[in-house]
């Protein structure tokens, strides 16, 4: 659950971090939305069943797919963004999860729920999302 934050307690930093994660999870949320209402509704799924050429339903079927696809990794980015709003309430927002150093204004700026400095996220991504000097 993401903690409760006082926002005149915030620096004038905190804040617009805080700001744009609130930014970011709206624009995921609606996102999700967008994909759901497509997805899990119950119209299109009976649509996707008349269909009787091959093509056709194969099409409906990707699509969906895609879209179910597409709410998981939408979740997920949620769920890092609630996580950045609980480090941001701790003290502890804007730091790498591997080194502990400080993540550059750009990065953050770029992806404000980012966990690790670009450093520590190129090693990862060099070893299949695993950093070999911290594990």
């Amino acid at each position: 659950m993401t903690a409760s934050i006082d926002r005149s307690k915030l620096s004038k930093e905190d804040l617009y971090h805080y700001d744009m994660l609130l930014s970011a999870r709206d624009a995921v949320h609606k996102r999700m939305e967008y994909h759901a209402s497509d997805a899990l509704d119950a119209e299109n799924l009976e649509k996707r069943g008349v269909n009787t050429h091959m093509a056709d339903v194969s099409g409906d079927n990707s699509r969906h797919e895609m879209d179910l696809r597409l709410l998981t990794e939408d979740g997920d980015v949620i769920q890092l963004i609630e996580d950045a709003i609980d480090r941001l309430a701790n003290g502890e927002y804007g730091r790498c999860c591997d080194c502990g150093e400080k993540i550059s204004k750009g990065r953050l700026d770029a992806r404000p729920y980012a966990l690790y400095c670009i450093k520590c996220k190129s090693i990862r991504e060099q070893n299949g999302g695993i950093n070999p000097k911290f594990h």
